[in-house]
């Protein structure tokens, strides 16, 4: 459903939201192999994330990524979209170019109930939310 693009930039902000603060910033180095990234790719999204407004960054010697409270109470849709646009909950996942409703692929209807759901929750949840539910129920993220 999700570029791997979009997977890296929502583990890398769902890590920073659970693990850095604007005192306790995380370089690209350190991300990178945390979440086993490749590093200049990372860079690229974490650039775009912070072009987008949705993560922080500090350059130099004691620089680093972090979320302000502003990033914090984004949600994990705006991430999406800075990333993937909007294509991946209209998309048909068959990739046929006219799926829809009328003219419905094999599994456009089994898919349609699920996507929903998911949007409105990447809709409705603030990374802060998510952040919170990966510290209490011990989620994964890298």
């Amino acid at each position: 459903m999700f570029s791997k693009s979009c997977k890296y930039a929502i583990r890398s902000i769902l890590f920073l939201a659970v693990y850095c603060s604007e005192e306790d910033r995380m370089g690209v180095d350190d991300l990178s192999e945390k979440l086993d990234v490749p590093k200049h790719f990372l860079a690229k999204i974490l650039q775009q994330l912070t072009r987008h407004g949705l993560i922080s960054s500090v350059k130099g010697r004691n620089g680093g990524f972090y979320l302000t409270d502003h990033n914090m109470n984004s949600n994990l849709l705006a991430v999406i979209e800075s990333i993937d646009g909007s294509r991946v909950f209209k998309e048909c996942v068959l990739g046929l170019p006219e799926c829809s409703s009328v003219n419905p692929c094999p599994y456009h209807s089994a898919v349609k109930g699920y996507r929903d759901q998911f949007l409105l929750l990447v809709k409705e949840e603030t990374i802060r939310q998510s952040a919170e539910r990966i510290v209490l129920d011990n989620l994964k993220i890298r």
